[in-house]
């Protein structure tokens, strides 16, 4: 369903969209990085609206959030594309393949029926990156509040501030994958920046939102101790120790079918790393240790 997108701006022949740090400039008849926000006659639409491509129930842990309802089911659902082109992606099926994608038509009124018929206490925008469908998870949030329904975005956290400060008032929780903790590998990997995505957990942190941090360790990007300790040492500096970090163990998927999963020993050294520098909460995601 085709509906006008949020954050954009007209500049000379071009569309600039201010949804995320890309800040793509979409000529007409065309769409932008994440493939759904597309110039018509001058104004931004979005095609990443009511199809929905996945919807489970699942528990609030595989979020993964440890410390926000534990033991509670959540309602999860997402909508095909992604802002990143991580060559990692567990989930490149829907992310990246969005024309290939069977959906089912739900309004953000249906989503909420559904959670309260299966009385779920939290909705996850999860999967792919709600941030590309932004226009209908920010509508299903506000239905949310209505409702007591609480909300949570698992997010790669590349979003601009503004549209993020707009959703923040609707969202109790959030947990951001840090790719890796270098510019350079950053972009290497994603074709994105690690700074907005730090921007963005700062933000959410100082608007009271609940959040919980991924860190993925993949061999010969992100998993060498020296971008582990940088990554601790700057949640000390900005006084973060409090947030729970979950260490997860790579699996060769997508691009990165060549790679072998990630040692389970540098995962135990990310473990002891982040607790011996004062970390409070570090856990191995995928894998027991």
């Amino acid at each position: 369903m085709k509906k006008n997108a949020l954050f954009w701006e007209l500049e000379q022949d071009y569309i600039r969209c201010k949804l995320c740090p890309h800040n793509c400039f979409i000529k007409p008849n065309h769409s932008g990085i994440c493939k759904v926000r597309y110039n018509e006659d001058f104004v931004l639409y979005t095609s990443a609206y009511q199809n929905i491509c996945a919807l489970a129930i699942d528990p609030i842990e595989k979020k993964p959030l440890y410390h926000f309802l534990p033991g509670t089911k959540t309602l999860s659902f997402a909508i095909a594309g992604c802002n990143l082109k991580c060559k990692n992606c567990q989930n490149s099926h829907i992310s990246q393949q969005i024309d290939c994608v069977d959906t089912e038509n739900l309004t953000p009124q249906e989503i909420i029926t559904i959670c309260l018929a299966r009385n779920c206490p939290s909705i996850s925008f999860t999967y792919s990156e709600p941030t590309i469908f932004y226009e209908f998870m920010l509508e299903t949030a506000e239905l949310a509040k209505i409702h007591h329904i609480k909300t949570v975005m698992v997010s790669n956290g590349y979003i601009c501030k503004e549209p993020l400060l707009k959703l923040i008032p609707f969202l109790d929780a959030a947990n951001i994958d840090v790719k890796a903790f270098s510019e350079h590998t950053y972009y290497e990997l994603t074709g994105g920046k690690l700074k907005p995505v730090l921007e963005t957990i700062k933000t959410l942190i100082q608007q009271n939102v609940h959040v919980e941090l991924t860190y993925l360790m993949v061999p010969n990007y992100s998993d060498d101790i020296i971008q582990i300790e940088q990554f601790i040492d700057w949640l000390i500096s900005e006084k973060l120790s409090f947030v729970p970090l979950h260490f997860t163990r790579f699996f060769p998927r997508h691009q990165l079918t060549n790679l072998y999963p990630t040692p389970i020993d540098h995962i135990r050294k990310a473990l002891e790393i982040a607790q011996t520098k004062g970390i409070a909460y570090v856990y191995a995601g995928n894998v027991s240790l």
